[in-house]
């Protein structure tokens, strides 16, 4: 497409939603091109930014005319790039943060209509102004939206108890890569007059359609809570204790996460006004909490509960939360653990799932092979033990060249990727695929799946206009 043309393109959007939501000069649109582990850095001839449901179908209609690909972005919180534009062809950035109106929350119903733009805090913040709660939780929930959540079928931390993205979306509105609008925004919770489309959508990283709004399950919201800070001496112990803790606390348990010494010494080094809760070190900790709807009663569950563990031996030591500055510390220990990791040098990652059962079986051979290939490095597997999502990240030996170990990315990604198919397990828990693992998809999927996928993408995008370059 020659120079004019693009212009022309770009005048036509301009005129549709406004000069002042085509941004094109280059300071303008570089916030939009890279993203939070600057991995990926793109190229786009524009960041639009539509404000209505129709203006994104003027812009996917008018892109398609041009032959011009549609890359859908909301809060660039994403970690696979599949966010980002490539330069393989003409495309633009479509960012959805405008779209950001919560159109009705029916806490009759237990569901909210919100707009992919939304953040995910203001969701939460939505549902909890009508006494219900929406209990999808990540670290970058304040600036992370529902559309990108949606695209990317996010995870979190109480995937133990209320199931991924996928399980908390009822209904979809998508543009499609021809312009159209799909209304699926119903509130059923059964529906079987036909295939279920708004799964076509969660997960597909934008590849298949744009999610414009989505219909969200609620819940009742939690009157009590019991949070405990455990140190353990290994994973198979903490494993030990989820089991415990479910036999005990049913679906009160609502948080299951475990790290490993190192990763809270990093925390306490570099993360402001931390500090151990527990009196000795331990090898592994885990972060606990049980909620209810019931306002009594919780306390007492997480005495019984880790008063078992200590008899039995499976946890050394424990701290339970006494009020919510309390539990506001524990859980800083956890979130800030993504973060801190960057202040240790080079940290190359992983996000994976395997059966939970085979949770402390896949970290002993995984931490063996990482310190094979790489003498000195240092693993620090964290993350949902609960649902078994392993964030599996290697920090690089003490004094190391950054460059140089961030340089063995691919070998590193091939050992313990290797351990993780050994066990019948994921590559991508709730990361995605995106860019970043794009090309290792064709060695880890089923073939007839792969096959599937690109049947379903040719057959809702035979241009190829949306995400090109994604996941496929």
């Amino acid at each position: 497409m020659s120079k004019g043309t693009n212009e022309d393109f770009l005048a036509g959007l301009a005129a549709v939603i406004g000069p002042g939501n085509v941004l094109t000069a280059p300071d303008d649109i570089l916030p939009f091109l890279r993203e939070p582990r600057d991995l990926f850095r793109g190229e786009a001839l524009a960041v639009v930014r539509p404000g209505t449901t129709q203006e994104v179908a003027e812009v996917v209609r008018r892109a398609r005319a041009a032959s011009i690909a549609v890359v859908p972005q909301g809060g660039n919180t994403g970690l696979v790039g599949g966010q980002i534009p490539d330069a393989s062809r003409p495309m633009v950035v479509l960012n959805l943060q405008k779209l950001d109106r919560i159109r009705e929350v029916d806490a009759l119903t237990d569901t909210m209509t919100v707009e992919a733009g939304v953040t995910l805090l203001r969701a939460q913040e939505a549902a909890e102004a009508a006494d219900r709660l929406f209990p999808l939780s990540l670290a970058s929930e304040g600036s992370c939206t529902i559309g990108g959540n949606i695209a990317s079928n996010a995870g979190g931390t109480a995937v133990i108890a209320y199931g991924n993205t996928r399980d908390l979306v009822i209904g979809l509105e998508v543009v499609l890569a021809d312009g159209r609008i799909w209304n699926g925004l119903g509130k059923l919770r059964k529906d079987n007059t036909g295939y279920d489309l708004k799964n076509l959508f969660v997960g597909s990283e934008g590849t298949l359609g744009i999610v414009t709004a989505a219909v969200l399950k609620l819940f009742p919201r939690p009157q009590g809570r019991a949070t405990a800070f455990c140190g353990l001496s290994s994973p198979q112990a903490a494993l030990d204790l989820l089991a415990l803790a479910k036999a005990e606390a049913g679906g009160a348990v609502t948080t299951f996460e475990f790290l490993p010494r190192l990763g809270l010494e990093f925390v306490l080094r570099h993360a402001p006004g931390t500090r151990d809760p527990l009196g000795e070190p331990h090898a592994w900790y885990v972060l606990m909490e049980l909620s209810s709807a019931a306002e009594a009663g919780l306390d007492d569950a997480m005495e019984r509960i880790l008063t078992a563990a200590l008899e039995r031996g499976l946890v050394d030591d424990a701290a339970i939360a006494a009020s919510l500055d309390q539990r506001n510390a524990f859980w800083k220990l956890r979130e800030a653990l993504s973060e801190v990791q960057r202040h240790e040098g080079g940290s190359i990652k992983h996000d994976i799932a395997v059966p939970v059962a085979l949770v402390p079986q896949f970290l002993e051979e995984a931490t063996a092979a990482a310190e094979a290939l790489v003498p000195g490095c240092r693993p620090l597997p964290f993350g949902h033990l609960g649902d078994g999502n392993v964030h599996f990240n290697v920090s690089q030996p003490v004094g190391a060249d950054k460059q140089g170990f961030l340089a063995r990315w691919e070998e590193m990604n091939e050992a313990v990727h290797a351990v993780v198919l050994k066990h019948g397990g994921s590559i991508s828990a709730e990361h995605g695929i995106g860019r970043l693992k794009r090309d290792l998809l064709p060695a880890v999927k089923d073939p007839v799946a792969l096959d599937l996928m690109r049947k379903l993408k040719a057959a809702l995008d035979p241009e190829g206009l949306l995400n090109p370059g994604a996941m496929l």
